[in-house]
């Protein structure tokens, strides 16, 4: 299943779903976004989840709809957090060294926050289960 297609977005929202540290988690914040994954060298996102009170309510291409949140990395660098995960160190030097970069939403807001953080954090290992 190739990374970030709607047939992956959909699995990964199943999964999301079922992780009570990312999706109850976000739902005790009343967490909701839509958030683009992608590549870092493309115009738009690859696949997007809508997300309601810390749940996937949809999962799927992305078709223009306006984003939260707007991850992007390289196929490479995706595929070596799906294989090793990430924990909060790794975040941090992503973040700095430009490896993930958020085209749209605020990282310092995010990460300051641990509700949000952790979860955040989590969705990386969630991934990783597609």
């Amino acid at each position: 299943m190739e990374l970030f297609s709607p047939e992956w977005m959909q699995a990964f929202g199943e999964q999301w779903n079922a992780e009570p540290e990312l999706a109850d988690a976000l739902a005790k914040i009343h967490f909701n976004s839509v958030i683009g994954y992608g590549f870092e060298n493309d115009a738009e996102p690859k696949g997007i989840l809508t997300v309601q009170d810390g749940r996937v309510v949809s999962a799927g291409p992305y078709t223009g709809q306006k984003l939260n949140w707007d991850l992007r990395a390289s196929r490479d660098q995706w595929q070596q957090w799906l294989d090793k995960g990430l924990n909060m160190m790794g975040l941090s030097m992503a973040y700095m060294t430009r490896k993930l970069q958020f085209r749209v939403g605020d990282y310092t807001a995010m990460i300051k926050d641990p509700r949000m953080a952790g979860p955040f954090i989590k969705s990386f290992a969630v991934m990783s289960r597609v």
